[in-house]
């Protein structure tokens, strides 16, 4: 209608033609709906006022912040708004905070029936080398991805003798570290004896796999296995204290 009002000498002509076609529109409705799209309401006016300060929040934080973080940033210079209404906005604006990435599960209990028993429970102290090692692996997110990390470390001394990294979690990273243990001990004069070590893990299905037993049973090395969904049992060797004693050079 306001692109022909013009050419056919204003509103109500058009709208008197339009009735003659059963379509009737007041020129008093047309005037009303103009005069609501001209004025503009209070809350259209402010959702355009914090939309500018919302999308200047998330720039000037790397387009990090969420609705949560946005929230309290705004508050904080004193612009009162609730969070609710941040995450319409932010909605209508298209953006949303970063999302971490989800949690990392090393451990994955293994499905054997039958698996080693607990020969440590929990006592890490060794009275000399090679008497007990703990083995484990963690994870360190990178931005090329998430890295695992294996290692073996001597419990007389607290050293890790043996170490393996790895973009996945299977168990051929977990034996590389053992055969690393095994090999460095041999070049630093303290050669594995068979009968006398005792390697120590979780229930990881790394640490159950047939492969990493037979190769702990090739060498001599008795396997301890500590109990499932025990969160306590490597970390008490990893956060616990050492006794006072002198170590030998040659086995730190």
């Amino acid at each position: 209608m306001d692109e022909h009002k013009g050419r056919f000498g204003g509103v109500e002509p058009i709208c008197r033609v339009l009735t003659m076609h059963d379509c009737k529109i007041a020129p008093s409705t047309y005037y009303a709906h103009h005069q609501r799209q001209a004025a503009q309401s209070a809350r259209t006016v402010r959702d355009s006022e914090l939309k500018e300060l919302i999308q200047h929040v998330y720039d000037t934080n790397y387009r990090v912040y969420g609705a949560r973080k946005i929230w309290r940033e705004l508050n904080r210079q004193g612009v009162t708004v609730a969070r609710c209404t941040v995450e319409r906005l932010m909605r209508a604006l298209g953006i949303a905070g970063a999302v971490r990435g989800r949690r990392v599960i090393t451990t994955l209990p293994g499905g054997q029936a039958d698996r080693a028993p607990d020969l440590a429970d929990r006592d890490f102290v060794a009275g000399t080398p090679n008497r007990c090692w703990v083995a484990d692996f963690t994870h360190v997110k990178t931005w090329a991805g998430v890295v695992y990390v294996a290692f073996v470390v001597d419990t007389f001394s607290r050293r890790i003798v043996g170490w393996s990294a790895a973009t996945v979690k299977e168990t051929v990273f977990v034996l590389d570290a053992l055969e690393m243990a095994i090999w460095q001990r041999d070049r630093d004069q303290h050669p594995v004896q068979p009968g006398e070590l005792i390697h120590h893990s979780d229930a990881g299905s790394q640490y159950t796999s047939f492969r990493l037993a037979e190769h702990l049973d090739a060498a001599g090395i008795a396997v301890s296995i500590g109990s499932v969904g025990d969160a306590y049992d490597c970390q008490s060797f990893r956060t616990g204290s050492r006794k006072d004693r002198v170590v030998p050079a040659e086995a730190v």
